[in-house]
């Protein structure tokens, strides 16, 4: 154990990250710049390629920081045999829900069976992952002593939950204080000495269990409140208030009220999904998680209720939402970011297809879309703002309010914009807020 411990103190432990998505590769890179010998694993060979030539393919991570660490003995590789090699490996992996809203833990689980046979003595293994409480007790536990080591004793059992937040400027990987919860106090002694050198703050609990438990009710405090604000955004509506001039007035009271934001649905992979691990997993001991499930309900039916607007707009204006032009503005989940995980602008387009309009996109983010299933656009490129081709739409959809969109020139062109998002504070004859 006392190896272990001095060989991250000194940074001569070799890290092993699974998975170079946008929890994994911030990491690697923040451990690469400690001074540790880092090697990245991916099943995907045209990632491993880019980041060993020294390219990134995450918008807000630069070149230049893959280049650092590549000077810094970092590697990537498609070759699993290498785990044989790391003092501590990292488990970065999705865990989406599979078609009936159960946990998918087919990824965790596929790499655990990759690298099983070469595990060794003195390894500590961590999973990031978001995931239901027990997991990594009941899934991960399991498996690694099936080889014969014990947990505890010969490898140390960590959970560790991410907590990156991509285009957030204000935190970075170092110092977003991290959470961990071992197997047994010698795990909690093992991931302390894994983290303490590139975190700047540490927090344990006495159990995986707890912190895994922690991941979801940060992440089911936002689902229920942008629930809430999204619900009080139809009430509002209907009474003709402007909810947004109601949050500012209500964020002035300095203590007992915290703001969120209602918008056409949720994005990204954690806020979505993560509600249901714990949704799924309360079945089990004969709980129902009533006020999860309704914001789920409040949550998923947004796009649907912003389409409602777009038709009544649409008609107001002597149109049909058959035929009509529609700029859909913003397709990654969130402002100032190239993720379009759960993103509600592709419910949002999948719905306007099956009215009949004639769908194109604008994001500066994103400029390539990928073909996807059931999702039809005129151009899988993003279209360019100017004004005449503003002009062309019979409506905008401000479904992504991106800083690098010109708000000005978009209102002064467009026949008719429905702002989801809350960008124009003012009154405009073109806008209709949703």
């Amino acid at each position: 154990m006392m190896n272990i411990l001095n060989k991250f103190d000194n940074l001569t432990a070799t890290i092993g990250i699974i998975g170079l998505g946008y929890v994994g590769l911030p990491l690697l890179l923040r451990f690469s710049e400690v001074g540790y010998k880092v090697t990245g694993f991916d099943i995907d060979n045209q990632k491993t390629d880019k980041l060993n030539q020294g390219q990134s393919y995450i918008e807000h991570i630069s070149s230049r920081r893959i280049i650092e660490a590549l000077e810094n003995n970092f590697e990537a590789t498609t070759d699993f045999s290498k785990i044989i090699g790391m003092d501590a490996i990292i488990l970065c992996l999705p865990t989406p829900l599979n078609k009936y809203r159960e946990p998918d833990l087919s990824f965790v689980n596929g790499s655990l069976e990759i690298i099983l046979p070469f595990l060794k003595k003195g390894q500590i293994i961590s999973l990031e992952s978001t995931t239901y409480p027990g997991t990594t007790e009941e899934e991960l536990k399991p498996k690694i002593e099936s080889t014969g080591l014990k947990i505890g004793q010969d490898v140390f059992l960590v959970y560790s939950p991410e907590r990156e937040d991509p285009g957030n400027k204000d935190f970075e990987t170092k110092t977003i204080p991290k959470v961990i919860g071992g197997d047994t106090e010698n795990c909690i002694s093992a991931g302390k000495a894994l983290y303490q050198k590139s975190i700047d703050n540490l927090i344990t609990v006495s159990s995986t269990k707890a912190a895994e438990m922690t991941k979801l009710l940060e992440n089911i405090h936002r689902s229920v409140n942008i629930g809430l604000v999204n619900e009080m955004k139809i009430v509002a509506d209907r009474m003709g208030i402007d909810i947004h001039e109601v949050i500012r007035a209500a964020s002035s009271k300095p203590f007992g009220y915290t703001p969120f934001f209602p918008g056409p649905g949720l994005g990204g992979h954690c806020i979505p999904i993560d509600p249901f691990y714990l949704t799924w997993k309360a079945r089990e001991y004969g709980i129902s998680t009533r006020f999860i499930e309704l914001a789920g309900e409040v949550n998923t039916n947004m796009p649907r209720w912003v389409l409602e607007k777009i038709i009544d707009s649409l008609n107001m204006a002597g149109k049909s939402a058959s035929n009509s032009r529609v700029l859909i503005l913003g397709i990654a989940y969130k402002k100032n970011v190239d993720d379009m995980r759960e993103s509600p602008s592709i419910e949002l387009i999948k719905l306007l297809n099956e009215k009949g309009s004639l769908v194109d996109y604008s994001d500066p983010h994103i400029p390539f879309l990928t073909k996807l299933s059931n999702l039809n656009l005129n151009m899988y490129e993003s279209i360019s703002l100017d004004a005449k081709a503003i002009q062309n739409y019979d409506v905008l959809v401000l479904a992504t309010d991106h800083d690098k969109f010109d708000y000005v020139s978009i209102q002064k062109n467009a026949k008719l914009i429905i702002d989801t998002r809350g960008v124009y504070t003012e009154s405009y004859n073109n806008v209709v807020k949703a």
